[in-house]
Protein backbone atom coordinates (compact mmCIF):
# COMPACT_ATOMS: atom_id res chain seq x y z
CA UNK A 1 0.00 0.00 0.00
CA UNK A 2 1.27 3.27 -0.99
CA UNK A 3 1.99 6.24 1.57
CA UNK A 4 -0.32 8.20 0.23
CA UNK A 5 -3.14 5.81 0.34
CA UNK A 6 -2.15 4.54 3.74
CA UNK A 7 -2.81 8.02 5.27
CA UNK A 8 -5.75 8.36 3.91
CA UNK A 9 -6.96 4.94 5.23
CA UNK A 10 -5.68 6.20 8.28
CA UNK A 11 -7.65 9.60 8.42
CA UNK A 12 -10.71 8.20 7.63
CA UNK A 13 -10.35 5.34 10.64
CA UNK A 14 -9.37 8.20 12.80
CA UNK A 15 -12.77 10.51 11.89
CA UNK A 16 -14.99 7.34 11.90
CA UNK A 17 -13.63 6.91 15.61
CA UNK A 18 -13.70 10.44 16.59
CA UNK A 19 -17.31 10.16 15.10
CA UNK A 20 -19.30 7.30 16.67
CA UNK A 21 -17.74 8.77 19.83
CA UNK A 22 -19.59 11.65 20.33
CA UNK A 23 -22.91 10.10 18.26
CA UNK A 24 -24.81 10.19 21.99
CA UNK A 25 -23.75 14.12 22.02
CA UNK A 26 -26.15 16.69 20.63
CA UNK A 27 -24.62 18.33 17.58
CA UNK A 28 -24.44 21.86 17.10
CA UNK A 29 -25.19 23.53 13.44
CA UNK A 30 -21.11 24.33 13.29
CA UNK A 31 -20.34 20.84 14.03
CA UNK A 32 -22.95 19.62 10.89
CA UNK A 33 -21.16 22.22 8.71
CA UNK A 34 -17.83 20.40 9.59
CA UNK A 35 -18.68 17.14 8.92
CA UNK A 36 -20.37 18.07 5.69
CA UNK A 37 -17.03 19.82 4.34
CA UNK A 38 -15.48 16.59 5.91
CA UNK A 39 -17.19 14.20 3.66
CA UNK A 40 -16.77 16.52 0.71
CA UNK A 41 -13.17 16.23 1.22
CA UNK A 42 -13.15 12.31 1.58
CA UNK A 43 -14.96 12.74 -1.85
CA UNK A 44 -12.46 14.97 -3.38
CA UNK A 45 -9.64 12.83 -2.20
CA UNK A 46 -11.29 9.36 -3.73
CA UNK A 47 -11.67 11.13 -7.16
CA UNK A 48 -8.30 11.88 -7.35
CA UNK A 49 -7.27 7.96 -6.36
CA UNK A 50 -9.38 6.97 -9.50
CA UNK A 51 -7.72 9.42 -11.94
CA UNK A 52 -4.18 8.32 -10.86
CA UNK A 53 -2.36 5.70 -13.69
CA UNK A 54 -1.90 3.44 -10.96
CA UNK A 55 -5.44 1.83 -10.06
CA UNK A 56 -5.69 1.15 -5.83
CA UNK A 57 -6.36 -1.79 -4.34
CA UNK A 58 -10.21 -2.88 -4.54
CA UNK A 59 -10.43 -3.50 -1.13
CA UNK A 60 -9.29 0.01 -0.03
CA UNK A 61 -11.48 1.98 -1.83
CA UNK A 62 -13.99 -0.34 -1.07
CA UNK A 63 -13.43 0.35 2.62
CA UNK A 64 -13.21 3.94 1.72
CA UNK A 65 -16.46 4.37 -0.03
CA UNK A 66 -17.98 2.27 2.85
CA UNK A 67 -17.07 5.14 5.48
CA UNK A 68 -17.98 7.59 3.51
CA UNK A 69 -21.79 6.02 2.74
CA UNK A 70 -22.07 5.28 6.95
CA UNK A 71 -21.09 9.19 7.30
CA UNK A 72 -23.91 10.28 4.73
CA UNK A 73 -26.38 8.35 6.83
CA UNK A 74 -25.36 9.91 9.75
CA UNK A 75 -25.44 12.94 8.92
CA UNK A 76 -29.04 13.18 7.49
CA UNK A 77 -30.36 11.65 10.71
CA UNK A 78 -28.37 14.14 12.71
CA UNK A 79 -30.29 16.11 15.04
CA UNK A 80 -29.21 19.65 15.14
CA UNK A 81 -30.10 22.90 16.22
CA UNK A 82 -32.82 24.93 13.48
CA UNK A 83 -32.09 28.33 12.27
CA UNK A 84 -35.56 29.00 14.13
CA UNK A 85 -34.69 30.40 17.99
CA UNK A 86 -35.17 27.32 20.18
CA UNK A 87 -36.14 24.62 17.48
CA UNK A 88 -34.60 21.91 15.58
CA UNK A 89 -33.57 20.61 12.33
CA UNK A 90 -35.90 17.89 10.78
CA UNK A 91 -33.61 14.83 10.23
CA UNK A 92 -32.99 14.57 6.76
CA UNK A 93 -34.37 17.97 5.26
CA UNK A 94 -33.20 21.19 5.49
CA UNK A 95 -36.42 22.40 7.58
CA UNK A 96 -37.02 23.76 11.11
CA UNK A 97 -39.42 23.11 13.27
CA UNK A 98 -40.16 25.21 16.46
CA UNK A 99 -43.04 23.87 18.80
CA UNK A 100 -44.16 26.98 21.31
CA UNK A 101 -47.57 27.97 23.60
CA UNK A 102 -48.05 28.14 26.89
CA UNK A 103 -50.65 25.89 29.43
CA UNK A 104 -52.92 29.50 30.39
CA UNK A 105 -55.51 29.78 33.64
CA UNK A 106 -57.77 32.92 34.72
CA UNK A 107 -59.89 33.86 37.59
CA UNK A 108 -61.97 36.78 37.12
CA UNK A 109 -64.06 38.31 39.74
CA UNK A 110 -67.08 40.93 38.94
CA UNK A 111 -67.60 43.18 41.70
CA UNK A 112 -70.40 44.51 39.25
CA UNK A 113 -72.60 43.76 36.95
CA UNK A 114 -71.01 40.23 34.74
CA UNK A 115 -71.33 41.01 31.22
CA UNK A 116 -73.61 38.79 29.27
CA UNK A 117 -71.67 37.96 26.15
CA UNK A 118 -68.41 36.83 27.70
CA UNK A 119 -65.68 35.87 30.52
CA UNK A 120 -63.59 38.65 29.31
CA UNK A 121 -64.48 42.28 29.31
CA UNK A 122 -66.73 43.35 26.61
CA UNK A 123 -67.56 47.12 27.60
CA UNK A 124 -70.04 46.85 24.39
CA UNK A 125 -72.58 44.76 26.70
CA UNK A 126 -71.91 45.44 30.01
CA UNK A 127 -75.57 45.73 31.84
CA UNK A 128 -77.15 49.07 32.32
CA UNK A 129 -76.76 50.28 36.10
CA UNK A 130 -80.45 50.31 36.44
CA UNK A 131 -81.08 46.67 35.07
CA UNK A 132 -81.70 44.01 37.77
CA UNK A 133 -78.51 41.78 37.65
CA UNK A 134 -76.38 40.26 40.28
CA UNK A 135 -73.81 41.46 41.14
CA UNK A 136 -70.36 39.64 42.20
CA UNK A 137 -69.88 36.61 39.57
CA UNK A 138 -66.63 34.41 39.74
CA UNK A 139 -65.37 32.39 36.71
CA UNK A 140 -62.34 30.20 35.83
CA UNK A 141 -61.31 29.35 32.63
CA UNK A 142 -58.24 27.80 30.80
CA UNK A 143 -59.80 28.14 27.56
CA UNK A 144 -57.27 30.76 26.56
CA UNK A 145 -54.16 27.70 26.63
CA UNK A 146 -52.41 28.06 23.25
CA UNK A 147 -50.19 25.73 20.96
CA UNK A 148 -48.40 26.63 17.94
CA UNK A 149 -45.92 25.68 15.30
CA UNK A 150 -43.39 27.22 12.99
CA UNK A 151 -41.31 26.08 10.43
CA UNK A 152 -38.29 27.72 8.32
CA UNK A 153 -36.53 26.42 5.10
CA UNK A 154 -34.19 27.76 3.33
CA UNK A 155 -33.71 28.15 -0.78
CA UNK A 156 -31.92 29.18 -3.26
CA UNK A 157 -33.40 32.95 -3.58
CA UNK A 158 -34.50 33.03 0.37
CA UNK A 159 -36.13 31.57 3.53
CA UNK A 160 -39.98 30.04 3.40
CA UNK A 161 -41.53 30.19 6.94
CA UNK A 162 -44.72 29.08 7.85
CA UNK A 163 -47.05 29.32 11.07
CA UNK A 164 -49.86 27.53 12.58
CA UNK A 165 -51.44 28.29 16.07
CA UNK A 166 -54.24 27.61 17.60
CA UNK A 167 -56.25 28.27 21.31
CA UNK A 168 -59.42 26.71 22.85
CA UNK A 169 -61.29 29.70 23.31
CA UNK A 170 -64.11 31.31 21.44
CA UNK A 171 -66.30 34.32 21.98
CA UNK A 172 -69.57 33.77 23.81
CA UNK A 173 -71.10 31.10 26.29
CA UNK A 174 -71.69 29.06 23.80
CA UNK A 175 -68.45 28.31 22.39
CA UNK A 176 -66.66 27.47 25.97
CA UNK A 177 -63.15 25.17 25.48
CA UNK A 178 -63.38 24.51 21.28
CA UNK A 179 -60.45 24.20 19.50
CA UNK A 180 -60.04 27.59 17.26
CA UNK A 181 -57.77 28.04 14.47
CA UNK A 182 -55.78 31.51 15.27
CA UNK A 183 -53.15 32.16 12.64
CA UNK A 184 -52.22 29.66 9.71
CA UNK A 185 -50.16 31.84 6.90
CA UNK A 186 -47.20 31.27 5.06
CA UNK A 187 -44.09 33.60 3.80
CA UNK A 188 -41.47 34.41 1.48
CA UNK A 189 -39.91 36.91 -0.21
CA UNK A 190 -42.17 39.77 1.50
CA UNK A 191 -45.64 37.60 0.61
CA UNK A 192 -48.05 36.34 3.17
CA UNK A 193 -50.57 34.03 2.33
CA UNK A 194 -53.33 32.72 4.91
CA UNK A 195 -54.72 33.64 8.29
CA UNK A 196 -53.51 36.31 10.69
CA UNK A 197 -53.76 39.74 12.79
CA UNK A 198 -55.04 42.10 9.93
CA UNK A 199 -52.58 44.45 8.81
CA UNK A 200 -54.68 47.30 9.92
CA UNK A 201 -53.73 46.48 13.36
CA UNK A 202 -51.44 48.58 16.00
CA UNK A 203 -50.10 45.47 17.67
CA UNK A 204 -46.54 47.04 18.64
CA UNK A 205 -48.60 50.29 19.88
CA UNK A 206 -51.27 47.90 22.41
CA UNK A 207 -50.69 47.83 25.32
CA UNK A 208 -50.11 44.58 27.45
CA UNK A 209 -53.45 43.33 29.72
CA UNK A 210 -53.74 40.70 31.51
CA UNK A 211 -57.61 40.74 30.41
CA UNK A 212 -57.47 38.59 26.94
CA UNK A 213 -59.55 40.84 24.91
CA UNK A 214 -57.36 44.38 25.62
CA UNK A 215 -58.64 47.64 25.81
CA UNK A 216 -61.90 49.20 24.18
CA UNK A 217 -60.71 51.23 20.61
CA UNK A 218 -58.46 49.57 18.86
CA UNK A 219 -58.73 47.63 15.66
CA UNK A 220 -59.00 43.92 16.98
CA UNK A 221 -59.28 41.29 14.01
CA UNK A 222 -57.71 38.30 12.33
CA UNK A 223 -58.73 37.95 8.62
CA UNK A 224 -57.44 35.49 5.55
CA UNK A 225 -55.11 38.06 3.65
CA UNK A 226 -52.78 37.71 0.11
CA UNK A 227 -50.22 40.55 2.17
CA UNK A 228 -46.49 42.13 0.53
CA UNK A 229 -44.41 44.01 2.66
CA UNK A 230 -41.05 46.26 1.17
CA UNK A 231 -38.72 47.42 3.85
CA UNK A 232 -35.17 48.54 4.49
CA UNK A 233 -34.30 47.12 8.33
CA UNK A 234 -31.14 49.52 8.09
CA UNK A 235 -33.18 52.31 7.32
CA UNK A 236 -35.82 51.51 9.74
CA UNK A 237 -39.21 51.51 7.24
CA UNK A 238 -41.35 49.47 5.55
CA UNK A 239 -44.49 49.42 3.22
CA UNK A 240 -46.88 47.10 3.13
CA UNK A 241 -49.93 46.50 1.26
CA UNK A 242 -52.86 43.41 1.92
CA UNK A 243 -56.15 42.42 0.16
CA UNK A 244 -58.18 41.11 3.21
CA UNK A 245 -61.28 38.96 3.62
CA UNK A 246 -63.85 41.63 3.62
CA UNK A 247 -66.30 40.10 5.84
CA UNK A 248 -66.14 41.39 9.52
CA UNK A 249 -67.31 38.59 12.32
CA UNK A 250 -69.31 40.62 14.37
CA UNK A 251 -71.56 42.44 10.99
CA UNK A 252 -74.42 43.14 10.81
CA UNK A 253 -76.01 40.96 7.51
CA UNK A 254 -73.47 41.71 5.28
CA UNK A 255 -72.15 38.95 3.50
CA UNK A 256 -72.28 39.41 -0.13
CA UNK A 257 -69.03 41.68 -0.74
CA UNK A 258 -67.56 41.60 -4.15
CA UNK A 259 -64.55 43.35 -3.55
CA UNK A 260 -61.86 42.32 -0.43
CA UNK A 261 -61.09 44.79 1.97
CA UNK A 262 -57.94 46.84 0.97
CA UNK A 263 -55.49 47.90 3.66
CA UNK A 264 -52.17 49.95 3.44
CA UNK A 265 -49.37 50.86 6.04
CA UNK A 266 -46.38 52.50 6.20
CA UNK A 267 -44.22 51.98 9.38
CA UNK A 268 -41.04 54.19 10.42
CA UNK A 269 -38.40 52.99 13.85
CA UNK A 270 -36.08 55.43 15.23
CA UNK A 271 -33.83 55.53 18.09
CA UNK A 272 -36.25 56.71 20.76
CA UNK A 273 -39.49 54.68 19.32
CA UNK A 274 -41.50 54.46 16.22
CA UNK A 275 -44.51 55.62 14.45
CA UNK A 276 -46.78 54.51 12.21
CA UNK A 277 -49.56 54.95 9.40
CA UNK A 278 -52.71 53.07 8.36
CA UNK A 279 -55.39 53.15 5.64
CA UNK A 280 -58.48 51.14 4.84
CA UNK A 281 -61.15 50.84 2.33
CA UNK A 282 -64.07 48.32 2.40
CA UNK A 283 -67.06 47.71 1.22
CA UNK A 284 -71.21 46.31 2.84
CA UNK A 285 -73.68 44.82 0.60
CA UNK A 286 -77.74 44.45 0.59
CA UNK A 287 -80.09 43.14 -1.39
CA UNK A 288 -80.74 46.55 -2.86
CA UNK A 289 -77.06 48.43 -1.77
CA UNK A 290 -73.80 48.80 -1.82
CA UNK A 291 -71.86 50.75 0.20
CA UNK A 292 -68.08 51.90 1.07
CA UNK A 293 -66.54 52.52 3.57
CA UNK A 294 -63.29 53.77 4.73
CA UNK A 295 -61.08 53.93 8.11
CA UNK A 296 -57.49 55.72 8.98
CA UNK A 297 -55.10 54.61 12.32
CA UNK A 298 -52.14 56.52 13.37
CA UNK A 299 -49.85 55.14 16.35
CA UNK A 300 -46.54 55.01 18.05
CA UNK A 301 -44.31 54.95 21.34
CA UNK A 302 -42.10 56.79 23.06
CA UNK A 303 -38.96 55.30 24.93
CA UNK A 304 -38.42 57.45 27.74
CA UNK A 305 -35.86 54.94 29.38
CA UNK A 306 -34.51 51.42 29.12
CA UNK A 307 -37.46 50.77 31.38
CA UNK A 308 -39.76 52.95 30.47
CA UNK A 309 -42.21 52.64 27.45
CA UNK A 310 -45.34 54.69 26.19
CA UNK A 311 -47.49 54.58 23.24
CA UNK A 312 -50.62 55.42 21.98
CA UNK A 313 -52.81 54.94 18.66
CA UNK A 314 -55.92 56.53 17.11
CA UNK A 315 -58.49 55.00 14.93
CA UNK A 316 -61.48 55.92 13.17
CA UNK A 317 -63.58 53.91 11.19
CA UNK A 318 -67.02 53.81 8.82
CA UNK A 319 -69.16 50.86 9.38
CA UNK A 320 -66.61 47.63 10.75
CA UNK A 321 -66.56 46.06 13.86
CA UNK A 322 -63.74 44.23 13.59
CA UNK A 323 -61.52 46.74 12.37
CA UNK A 324 -62.29 48.98 15.67
CA UNK A 325 -63.43 47.26 19.16
CA UNK A 326 -66.58 48.46 20.85
CA UNK A 327 -67.76 50.19 17.11
CA UNK A 328 -71.35 50.22 16.95
CA UNK A 329 -70.28 49.31 13.12
CA UNK A 330 -73.21 49.37 10.75
CA UNK A 331 -77.06 48.30 10.73
CA UNK A 332 -79.15 47.13 7.08
CA UNK A 333 -82.96 47.90 7.51
CA UNK A 334 -84.51 44.68 7.01
CA UNK A 335 -87.61 46.69 5.25
CA UNK A 336 -85.72 48.97 2.46
CA UNK A 337 -82.25 47.16 2.50
CA UNK A 338 -80.95 50.26 3.42
CA UNK A 339 -77.48 50.63 4.72
CA UNK A 340 -76.25 52.70 7.83
CA UNK A 341 -72.71 53.42 9.26
CA UNK A 342 -71.75 54.94 12.28
CA UNK A 343 -68.45 56.58 11.96
CA UNK A 344 -66.71 55.34 15.63
CA UNK A 345 -63.04 56.91 17.13
CA UNK A 346 -61.19 54.95 19.16
CA UNK A 347 -58.10 55.89 21.22
CA UNK A 348 -55.72 53.66 23.38
CA UNK A 349 -52.86 55.09 25.83
CA UNK A 350 -50.43 53.30 27.42
CA UNK A 351 -47.20 52.97 29.97
CA UNK A 352 -45.22 49.99 30.53
CA UNK A 353 -42.81 50.21 33.03
CA UNK A 354 -40.11 46.93 34.07
CA UNK A 355 -39.41 47.40 37.45
CA UNK A 356 -36.86 44.31 37.22
CA UNK A 357 -36.27 40.85 34.99
CA UNK A 358 -39.06 39.27 37.12
CA UNK A 359 -41.81 42.26 37.49
CA UNK A 360 -43.27 44.48 34.79
CA UNK A 361 -46.55 46.52 34.90
CA UNK A 362 -48.69 48.46 32.53
CA UNK A 363 -51.58 51.38 33.50
CA UNK A 364 -53.99 51.48 29.70
CA UNK A 365 -56.79 53.68 29.02
CA UNK A 366 -59.28 52.93 26.07
CA UNK A 367 -61.86 54.80 24.76
CA UNK A 368 -64.84 54.37 21.74
CA UNK A 369 -66.71 56.79 20.76
CA UNK A 370 -69.99 56.74 18.19
CA UNK A 371 -71.91 59.25 16.14
CA UNK A 372 -74.79 58.11 15.77
CA UNK A 373 -77.19 55.22 16.66
CA UNK A 374 -76.76 51.89 14.42
CA UNK A 375 -77.04 48.32 15.88
CA UNK A 376 -75.41 48.66 19.05
CA UNK A 377 -76.49 52.41 20.53
CA UNK A 378 -73.69 53.05 22.14
CA UNK A 379 -71.93 56.98 22.75
CA UNK A 380 -68.73 56.29 24.04
CA UNK A 381 -66.87 53.68 26.05
CA UNK A 382 -64.06 54.05 28.45
CA UNK A 383 -61.78 51.50 30.13
CA UNK A 384 -58.57 51.75 32.47
CA UNK A 385 -56.74 48.69 33.00
CA UNK A 386 -53.64 48.20 35.92
CA UNK A 387 -51.74 45.08 36.22
CA UNK A 388 -48.46 43.63 37.48
CA UNK A 389 -46.81 40.81 35.99
CA UNK A 390 -44.68 38.57 38.18
CA UNK A 391 -42.02 35.68 36.43
CA UNK A 392 -40.88 33.78 40.05
CA UNK A 393 -38.79 31.62 37.64
CA UNK A 394 -38.59 31.10 33.72
CA UNK A 395 -41.35 30.79 31.98
CA UNK A 396 -43.69 30.74 34.39
CA UNK A 397 -45.39 34.14 34.84
CA UNK A 398 -48.29 35.21 37.27
CA UNK A 399 -50.68 38.47 36.73
CA UNK A 400 -53.36 39.98 38.62
CA UNK A 401 -55.19 43.35 37.54
CA UNK A 402 -57.71 45.62 38.30
CA UNK A 403 -60.34 46.40 35.28
CA UNK A 404 -62.80 49.74 35.72
CA UNK A 405 -65.16 50.39 32.75
CA UNK A 406 -68.17 52.98 31.75
CA UNK A 407 -70.49 52.43 28.70
CA UNK A 408 -72.86 55.09 28.18
CA UNK A 409 -76.01 54.79 25.60
CA UNK A 410 -77.63 57.36 23.36
CA UNK A 411 -80.48 58.07 25.56
CA UNK A 412 -78.24 58.74 28.59
CA UNK A 413 -77.99 55.23 30.63
CA UNK A 414 -74.89 54.25 32.13
CA UNK A 415 -73.37 51.05 32.66
CA UNK A 416 -70.44 50.50 35.31
CA UNK A 417 -67.89 47.68 34.79
CA UNK A 418 -65.43 46.89 37.56
CA UNK A 419 -63.31 43.71 38.06
CA UNK A 420 -60.25 42.06 39.13
CA UNK A 421 -58.47 39.37 36.78
CA UNK A 422 -56.11 37.03 38.20
CA UNK A 423 -53.98 34.73 35.58
CA UNK A 424 -51.28 31.82 35.64
CA UNK A 425 -48.99 30.73 32.88
CA UNK A 426 -46.21 28.58 31.75
CA UNK A 427 -44.87 28.72 28.11
CA UNK A 428 -42.87 26.44 26.84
Amino acid sequence: MSFKHSALACAVGAFASAFCASAAQAQSAADFEQLRQELKRLKEEMQNLKVQKAPAPAVDAAAINDRVEQLEIKSKDAVVAGDIGGGLRIPGSETSVHLYGYAEAHLVHDLKAPGPSDLFTDLSFQPLDSADVPHGRTRLTASTSRLGLETSTPTSTGTFNTRLEMDFYSYGDGNRNRLRLRHAYGEYHGFLVGQTWSTFMDLDDLPETVDFNGPIGAPFSRRTMIRYTYGDPRAGYKLTVALEDPQDQFGGGSQAERLPQFVARFDKSFDWGAINMRGLVHEKRSATETRRGYGVGIGGSYKLSDKDLLMAQYTRVDGDIDQLYGSNGYAIDGTTGTISFDRNRGFVAGYNRNFSDSLRGTVAFGMNKGKTAAAIDNRSLRQLFVNLIYSPIKNVELGGEYVHGRRETFTGEVGTMSRIDLMGRYSF
